[in-house]
């Protein structure tokens, strides 16, 4: 007998022939409400020993939530049908479920849970967890839901995740005893890059549209592109070539250059003060939801973050070594080189970059103390540096009518001249405390504010106050968008945790207390914009809802494109970017997609090939809302079909419509030129 054929006699006999009144009533209520049965060991374990129940706790929740984990994953790997959906005769009493079968997670979840309290707890309560957990497998072969092999496979999992669990923690508590700080972020920085790792493959946001459309840039590599430079291209066609084109494979570096940030600025903070201080750093930063955001989602800033860190410590590096002479030694010159480098790769990320430029500038000339590095060769050989790395921006600019500055010019709305708008201000200091938060917004001011007389302050303050202090002035002309000001907040965040984290005291004063609380209120931010479902938000004021509903316009479409294209060659085009990149992504095959020209500003499209030369091709065309087709594009096409379709939350709240025109037999259109950049 083979060994599916074991497991098939198996199961039915636990089943079937086991089968009793009492596990028909005891077995599925345990197999849907275990933790009932664990919780009252756990109340008596902590009734005896606080402090070790506790830990061990800490432990077996960690493994249970990366076993968690670790079985949907495997589930998708083996894609095993569950008995139930596989073969006839089977008992049933709970749902089937909609998951596949090996291995089982009940099983591997409650013997991770169960090994650290087996092995760590010396009383023999521990016993009864083992019990419960032996229990909870059985019961979901009993119920029908899972085959003898899937629990034992779970059992096997479950128990390996655990055992690995206590040894990190073992290994961590030894490496505290010497080194505290780093073990510290170390641990902090796994969880969250996990965390986000976990989130990113099992989340309903789709790519927003910036980031698909600079997916669209990684499939045609250039020196540079429109709006933007080159960098965010590269850093996701080395992702998507890891990983895929897949959402995970986009975002993947977002992930990496959060935790970069963080390692860099725990290493600036304690350059500038001590340990302490860039720990704080180091953690704060992932919870503000500002910079929270490009832990996940994969936009220029998710990099530029990254380099405005890595300039800020070689800069300082650099004025370490230089400060005591007028000479540059070969160890500084060596700084101000990386300096450059980092630098150029930052503005070869997002032109923002140049600020630091200005901050530096601002620094020598109110610093008595590093004012005479301005005297020596570092500081220059640097500035040529960063130059030379970002020259491909300014040779491709030369070769394509200088579009860049053209679209920066734009989007600063030099055109309009010197205006006051009190509400762009507004707006613009009311997104200021909804990404930083209020209360952090106030510490964070006031610390900068109070350290700027000392060396470092004075270091804090340059890097950050005249970037701020630029948007605030630019918003009285003009709309100023909430994450433009980020690089002035990095400093900030040294700042709050040099002046309110350093001497943390946990007595409760109003000190203390003000401080817990804005720290608690941007994780709370945080927290809600990952799950904002979870607060039932309306679509209109759902700041996440612009990232639901492409994939399911992908695969409308792409129904639409596989019929159309059994009868003849297909394009798909839109007069938007946006949707236009986000079908290039999750149409089936992911196809060459074409954003038409209908009186709106360049984008980069118009500087590729367009489908003016697809003579008698077929084609859909995609807009937003239920919209009508344009005299010029319907003209273009024999026939044209409309078709309204609408996308919608998991809870079925609709997002919105998007209108397909099904249009046959191209006959030809004019290619229109932007008007505006």
């Amino acid at each position: 007998m083979s060994l599916p054929e074991i497991d098939k006699v198996l199961f039915f006999f636990i089943n079937l022939d086991l089968r009793n009144s009492f596990f028909d009533v005891f077995m599925p209520f345990l197999t849907k409400r275990s933790y009932f049965f664990f919780l009252p060991l756990f109340v008596w374990l902590i009734y005896k020993d606080k402090k070790k129940a506790l830990t061990v706790f800490a432990i077996a929740f960690s493994a249970l939530l990366l076993s968690d984990w670790t079985a949907n994953m495997l589930k998708h790997y083996f894609e095993r049908l569950r008995p139930c959906n596989e073969l006839a005769g089977v008992r049933m009493l709970v749902g089937c479920g909609g998951s596949f079968s090996m291995p089982s997670s009940h099983a591997v979840n409650a013997f991770a849970f169960t090994t650290p309290f087996l092995i760590m707890i010396k009383s023999r309560v521990r016993y009864m967890f083992l019990i419960i957990a032996v229990l909870v497998g059985f019961s979901r072969v009993y119920v029908g839901v899972h085959y003898p092999s899937d629990v034992l496979a779970g059992t096997l999992l479950g128990c390996i995740l655990a055992i690995c669990m206590i040894g990190f923690f073992q290994w961590s508590s030894k490496r505290f005893q010497e080194k505290p700080y780093t073990t510290t972020l170390f641990i902090f920085l796994l969880a969250v890059s996990l965390f986000r790792i976990y989130y990113i493959l099992n989340s309903p946001i789709d790519l927003s549209p910036d980031e698909a459309h600079y997916w669209e840039w990684s499939r045609r590599l250039d020196l540079s592109y429109y709006s933007k430079g080159p960098m965010i291209a590269y850093l996701i066609y080395i992702g998507a070539s890891i990983f895929g084109d897949t959402v995970f494979g986009v975002r993947i570096m977002a992930v990496v250059f959060s935790l970069l940030s963080s390692v860099f600025l725990f290493m600036l903070g304690k350059k500038l003060f001590n340990e302490k201080t860039g720990l704080f750093s180091a953690m704060l930063i992932q919870l503000i939801p500002l910079f929270s955001t490009y832990g996940i989602l994969f936009t220029i800033d998710s990099p530029f973050i990254f380099f405005w860190i890595l300039s800020l410590y070689l800069f300082w590096k650099a004025l370490s070594s230089d400060s005591s002479s007028l000479i540059t030694r070969p160890s500084s010159l060596i700084y101000w080189i990386l300096l450059g480098v980092s630098i150029g790769l930052g503005l070869l990320t997002k032109y923002t970059m140049a600020f630091f430029y200005i901050c530096a500038l601002f620094f020598f000339l109110f610093s008595k103390e590093y004012r005479n590095i301005l005297r020596t060769k570092g500081p220059y050989i640097g500035f040529i540096v960063s130059l030379i790395i970002f020259s491909p921006v300014i040779l491709w600019n030369a070769g394509h009518d200088w579009v860049t500055i053209r679209h920066t010019a734009g989007q600063a709305h030099a055109a309009e001249g010197f205006r006051i708008s009190i509400k762009s201000l507004t707006e613009f200091l009311g997104s200021q405390l909804g990404v930083i938060t209020p209360l952090l917004f106030i510490l964070i001011a006031g610390s900068i504010w109070k350290l700027r007389k000392k060396r470092e302050g004075m270091f804090l303050f340059w890097f950050s106050i005249p970037i701020i202090t630029f948007f605030i002035l630019k918003s009285l002309q003009a709309k100023v968008q909430a994450n433009w000001a980020m690089p002035g907040y990095i400093t900030g965040v040294i700042a709050f945790s040099a002046f309110y984290l350093k001497e943390w005291n946990p007595v409760r004063t109003w000190r203390t207390i003000v401080i817990s609380a804005a720290v608690l209120l941007a994780l709370s931010v945080t927290a809600a914009a990952h799950y904002p479902s979870a607060l039932n938000f309306p679509v209109r004021l759902n700041p996440a809802a612009r990232l639901y509903g492409w994939k399911d316009l992908g695969t409308e479409v792409s129904k639409v494109y596989e019929e159309m294209s059994s009868r003849g060659p297909v394009f798909i085009f839109s007069d938007k970017y946006q949707v236009a990149s986000e079908l290039a992504f999750y149409v089936k095959g992911l196809p060459v997609t074409y954003c038409i020209n209908l009186d709106r500003r360049m984008n980069q499209y118009d500087l590729w090939p367009g489908f003016q030369n697809l003579i008698h091709y077929d084609a859909i065309f995609v807009r937003t809302g239920d919209a009508s087709i344009p005299d010029i594009v319907a003209e273009a096409f024999h026939k044209v079909e409309k078709k309204v379709i609408t996308v919608y939350t998991k809870k079925r709240v609709k997002i919105r419509d998007f209108t397909l025109f099904l249009c046959y037999n191209f006959k030809g259109m004019e290619e229109r030129k932007p008007g505006t950049y």
